[in-house]
C-alpha cells in the first residue's frame, strides 16, 4: 500500500476510501455474496493460483472485508491484514500459521483469558509447548527461549493486568534469536501505539472492542508488517509461501492453511460495521482516555479502593515504558481496582445504575466486570494467581459518558459498600 503521511485523525476516515468504485457512496456497501462470477475458466483458475485478487467465495474473501483490510492495514503502517469472525479466530490462525507438534513459543503470563485457555490447554492437546513469563521481565523471556521456539507473543496493556512491556526491548530480543513478535494490541488501538514503529512483526486485534467501538459487531484482524525474513532454517517450512508471497509469506500462510480451511470468516455486515465505528476512534480513545484518568483519580479518594492497577499512574511499575511507548497521548480506557472482597465486589456492581455489567470491553459505553467469579471462574486458584486475577478485582471499561456521571455512579455503588 501506498504511504499515507496524513495525521491518525484523518487516516482513520478516508484510509481506504473509493467513492468512485461505490457510485459515490462514502462507505463502501455489504457484498452479501456467498460466491462472486467469473467470466472465463482461464481467470479463475489464474485466481486459484494466486495470481489475481479476484473475489471468489466469502469463505476466501470479500469485496466490503478487503476494504477494513485496507483500512486497518493503512492505520497500523502493516503490508497486509486479514480481517475474521472475532479476536479469538485471528489469534488461533495467527499462532497455528507458525506452529508444528513439538514447536514451543514464549508468551507474557498478562493475558486475556480465552487467549490463556488457547494456549495453555487447547495446544497442549496438539504437542506444543507454551512457556508462561512475566511480560515485563525481559530476562525471563530469554531464558524461555530454545531452539524449539517459534515465535513471541505479548499483548500492548496487559488484560485485565493493566502491564505495559516495552516492546521494543522486546521485539530485539526476539530479533536477536531469529524469532518474530506477535502483539495483540487491542486494547491500545492504533491511536494509541503502532507496534510496527517498535519493531512488531505481527500485529492482531479484536476489532469487536475499542475498532468497532459501539458493541454491534463482533470481528478480529490479523495485520503483517512484512520486515520478517522467513528464510531462514528455523523457518524452512516457509519456503513454500515465500516463493509465491514474498515479504508477505506469513499472511499467505494465514490465510491459506488455516483462515480459509477453519472457516474463519468476517461477516460482510460486520465488517461495515466495523468501518462506521472506525471513523470516530481517534475522538472516541481521547474521550476514553480523558474519562479513565479522571475516574482514577476519584478512584483513589475513595476509602473503599483498597488498590488500582493503570499505567497513567505514576506509581505504576509500566509508567514510564507507557508514556514513551504510547507518545504521551494517553493510558487506555480500561482500570483494574480492587475492593475489600468478592463479597464487596458483588455489592458493588448490583449497586450500579448507569454502568453496564457486561463480558465486554472497549465499548462507548462503561462497562464493569468480577473477573475471578465469571470469565476465570473454572480457572485452578494458583493459575488465577499466577495471572493476577484475585477476588477483589474489578475491571471498569471506561465509557465516553460525561465523567462526572461515571463517577456519581461509582460513587453511589460505592457508598452502598460501607
Amino acid at each position: 500500500m501506498p504511504t499515507d503521511n496524513r495525521k491518525f485523525h484523518t487516516r482513520v476516515i478516508h484510509a481506504g476510501q473509493k467513492p468512485e468504485n461505490w457510485q459515490g457512496a462514502t462507505l463502501p456497501p455489504i457484498f452479501q455474496s456467498a460466491s462472486h462470477l467469473h467470466p472465463t475458466a482461464e481467470g479463475l483458475s489464474e485466481t486459484f493460483a494466486g495470481r489475481t485478487s479476484e473475489h471468489i467465495y466469502m469463505r476466501l474473501s470479500n469485496p466490503t472485508n478487503r476494504v477494513l483490510e485496507e483500512k486497518i492495514t493503512a492505520l497500523e503502517g502493516g503490508k497486509g491484514s486479514i480481517v475474521m469472525s472475532s479476536g479469538m479466530a485471528a489469534i488461533t490462525n495467527a499462532c497455528m500459521a507458525m506452529l508444528r507438534a513439538g514447536d514451543e513459543f514464549v508468551t507474557g503470563n498478562s493475558l486475556f483469558m480465552s487467549t490463556y485457555v488457547l494456549f495453555a490447554n487447547i495446544f497442549k492437546k496438539y504437542g506444543i509447548t507454551v512457556r508462561f513469563v512475566e511480560s515485563t521481565d525481559l530476562a525471563a523471556i530469554e531464558c524461555a527461549i530454545n531452539d524449539r521456539t517459534r515465535f513471541l507473543y505479548l499483548e500492548t496493556i496487559g488484560n485485565p493486568k493493566m502491564d505495559v512491556p516495552n516492546l521494543q526491548q522486546a521485539a530485539s530480543l526476539a530479533h536477536s534469536h531469529g524469532i518474530p513478535l506477535l502483539v495483540d494490541s487491542t486494547l491500545a488501538t492504533p491511536y494509541l501505539c503502532r507496534p510496527f514503529e517498535f519493531g512488531a512483526d505481527v500485529v492482531i486485534h479484536s476489532t469487536t472492542k475499542y475498532l468497532s467501538g459501539h458493541g454491534d459487531a463482533a470481528g478480529g484482524v490479523v495485520i503483517d508488517g512484512g520486515a520478517f525474513n522467513w528464510s531462514t532454517d528455523r523457518f524452512a517450512d516457509f519456503k513454500p509461501f515465500v516463493d509465491r508471497k514474498g515479504a508477505l509469506a506469513y499472511l499467505d500462510r494465514v490465510w491459506r492453511e488455516h483462515h480459509i480451511n477453519f472457516g474463519t470468516t468476517q461477516a460482510p455486515l460486520h465488517s461495515y460495521l466495523t468501518m462506521v465505528g472506525l471513523d470516530t476512534l481517534a475522538l472516541r480513545m481521547e474521550r476514553h482516555m480523558a474519562n479513565a484518568l479522571t475516574v482514577v483519580r476519584f478512584l483513589k479518594s475513595r476509602p473503599e479502593v483498597t488498590w488500582i492497577n493503570y499505567a497513567g499512574l505514576e506509581t505504576s511499575p509500566s509508567h514510564t515504558t507507557a508514556r514513551r511507548q504510547f507518545n504521551d497521548l494517553g493510558f487506555g480506557g480500561v482500570i483494574a481496582f480492587g475492593l475489600k472482597d468478592q463479597a464487596t465486589c458483588f455489592k458493588f456492581i448490583n449497586s450500579l445504575k448507569m454502568i453496564y455489567h457486561l463480558a465486554n470491553l472497549g465499548d462507548c459505553k462503561t462497562l464493569v466486570i468480577h473477573p475471578y467469579s465469571s470469565q476465570y471462574l473454572s480457572f485452578p486458584e494458583d493459575t488465577r494467581r499466577q495471572l493476577s486475577i484475585t477476588p477483589d478485582l474489578i475491571r471498569l471499561s471506561v465509557g465516553i459518558e460525561a465523567a462526572e456521571d461515571i463517577c456519581d455512579d461509582l460513587a453511589q455503588a460505592l457508598d452502598a459498600c460501607r
